[in-house]
């Protein structure tokens, strides 16, 4: 645990729950969508040629003609729209949680697919009266347009549906376009549907070792897209963009995307644009093998230092911390010149490049002990990423830690690093410093978000500090403060998803950097002979050696510095030594 200040020794990770009232909105979500029999499906397979789109005003073109919104909580506008010139916004206020509907002409015993494309706040999609099950999907807050589409199948007297989309009480407001409940015409002067153009504006970035992010412009009578690889379809997706993975370090590849809906598919898009994945091996300027230690932007009664300070066996200098927004997910960071002697900005700025041309790199870490930056949907996810952007070009940056140790959402911080990673390039440096108990099993959030961006992902420092016992790779309980422990443990990671090269022990620098789980600087270096080599180990002795383990990290640089950097001075030069 990264602390602003010492506090006592823990008997084990401790975690703040969420609030009553998030507990008591989920739970009330929950029940919600269970009485609502929710079904997801695909596209309609079995549509004919002739079927049609039965909605009417199905883009809001001409205003909310066809449509009734409750208590006039919808209106039309012209910005953000997926297609044409408007879309329906709707606002969910007090009791209300803006439905909008419209009564659709259709055909007895007859199969009808329905979908939108909808933004914004949580958003519901679905169908009444149908005579047999009505049906109804939804959506979280969503910060660009995801399509939502469920069937349904009409009884053998039903003539009409009622179809509807509706919000969340208290929630955002929500946005609606290209609505379509495609089958047979029944009769109510519907839109037959053609097959869509094909896709313009293709364009492929965000390369890493592994993948490629391909974009394109969306179509406007598209429900799907199809995404081609030197002549071959390898994905399908709803939005207009797509990260293809699996792909060779350092090799060219030409795409083509095609769009698609009921009617069939178009064309594939031209000309083939192309797209060459990252190089293979380390982050350019890291050596095989590093040592990252974190500077206090704070005094905590540890020496306060500049950057200019701070010993050279700091390969990378994590500056702890990034200041959560008003904005959930956003972060900023505020140099603390008050406590750190009157250091100032200009000099800190200055002091990052002078680093970087020495050979260190300096990334920024959002998390400690006390942050509290929520990453737990698209739009914080999306926020997270521009932020951290935003700080990499002000301050020149090498990348980001993360050290969220009061919760971590592996699918949305997922999205938030790979979207980072496609702004920033092959270049981004990602750490991570899990507390002990987040690397236990792949099933935490932690590792998982680890495992999701392994093309990615720099290296895991993980926590063996302030944990008390714990279960080693060999299922045998070890105490803190041990050289079985960070084996052991480290075992876990290397034997479970993670490349070696992507694992580092992470350690206090003094007795008073932790409230417990210290060891001397000889025991850290007993342990990575243990893991690269096999020898000094302690009663453990992993099955094979892991010669690539990436070296070592340590809270903090300024608590290393009271204690007369005897950590670094010890580890730092062992660390180079490894195989």
């Amino acid at each position: 645990m990264h602390r602003r200040s010492p506090a006592p020794a823990l008997a084990g990770s401790v975690r703040r729950p969420h609030s009553t009232a998030r507990r008591t909105w989920a739970g009330a979500l929950s029940a919600v969508l269970a009485a609502s029999a929710l079904t997801l499906t695909g596209l309609a397979t079995d549509a004919a040629a002739a079927d049609i789109n039965n909605a009417k005003n199905p883009g809001f073109e001409s205003g909310l003609a066809n449509w009734t919104c409750s208590s006039g909580t919808g209106s039309s506008v012209a910005t953000p729209a997926r297609s044409g010139a408007a879309a329906l916004k709707a606002t969910p206020a007090g009791h209300d949680n803006a439905r909008c509907s419209q009564t659709v002409a259709v055909k007895p015993n007859s199969r009808y697919t329905l979908s939108a494309w909808v933004q914004g706040g949580l958003a519901y999609l679905g169908a009444t009266g149908t005579g047999t099950t009505d049906v109804s999907t939804w959506t979280p807050d969503s910060s660009g347009w995801k399509q939502l589409t469920t069937s349904f199948t009409t009884g053998a007297n039903t003539t009409s549906v009622n179809v509807y989309t509706h919000g969340w009480y208290g929630a955002a407001a929500y946005f609606v376009d290209d609505v379509s409940v495609f089958g047979p015409d029944g009769g109510g002067g519907g839109e037959e549907t053609v097959i869509p153009v094909p896709p313009t504006d293709v364009a492929v970035g965000g390369a890493t070792k592994s993948s490629l992010d391909v974009s394109w412009k969306p179509v406007a009578n598209a429900t799907g897209y199809n995404v081609y690889r030197d002549g071959l379809k390898v994905q399908s997706v709803s939005g207009a963009s797509a990260v293809v993975t699996g792909l060779a370090a350092d090799t060219e590849y030409t795409f083509q995307v095609t769009a698609t809906n009921a009617a069939g598919e178009s064309g594939k898009s031209t000309p083939p644009v192309k797209g060459r994945t990252a190089k293979d091996g380390p982050v350019t300027g890291l050596p095989k093998h590093f040592v990252t230690g974190y500077w206090q932007n704070f005094n905590n009664q540890a020496t306060v230092q500049t950057l200019a300070q701070v010993s050279d066996n700091y390969d990378i200098i994590a500056v702890a911390f990034a200041d959560a927004t008003s904005t959930p997910g956003a972060v900023t960071f505020n140099l603390n010149s008050a406590q750190l002697g009157g250091y100032t900005d200009a000099q800190f700025r200055a002091d990052i490049r002078a680093k970087q041309a020495a050979g260190k790199k300096v990334i920024i870490s959002v998390g400690g002990e006390l942050g509290t930056v929520r990453v737990n949907d698209a739009a914080s996810a999306t926020a997270f990423a521009n932020s951290v952007h935003a700080l990499m070009q002000s301050y020149g940056f090498d990348g980001v830690d993360i050290d969220l140790e009061n919760g971590l959402n592996a699918t949305y911080m997922t999205q938030a690093l790979r979207s980072l990673s496609a702004k920033v390039g092959s270049s981004l440096i990602i750490a991570m410093a899990p507390q002990t108990i987040d690397m236990q099993s792949t099933s935490g959030e932690y590792f998982k978000t680890a495992l999701n961006i392994k093309d990615i992902l720099t290296v895991v420092n993980t926590q063996y500090y302030n944990s008390g016992a714990m279960l080693g790779c060999d299922g045998k309980v070890y105490s803190q403060g041990t050289v079985d422990f960070l084996t052991a443990l480290t075992c876990i990671q290397v034997e479970n998803g993670l490349d070696p090269s992507q694992v580092a022990i992470g350690l206090p620098s003094s007795t008073r950097a932790a409230g417990g789980g210290y060891v001397s600087p000889s025991v850290v270096n007993n342990a990575l002979d243990c893991l690269t080599k096999l020898t000094n180990c302690g009663s453990f002795k992993p099955a094979r050696a892991y010669p690539a383990l990436r070296g070592a990290m340590t809270w903090s640089i300024n608590w290393d510095a009271t204690a007369g950097n005897a950590w670094s001075n010890t580890v730092g030069p062992h660390v180079r030594s490894l195989p």
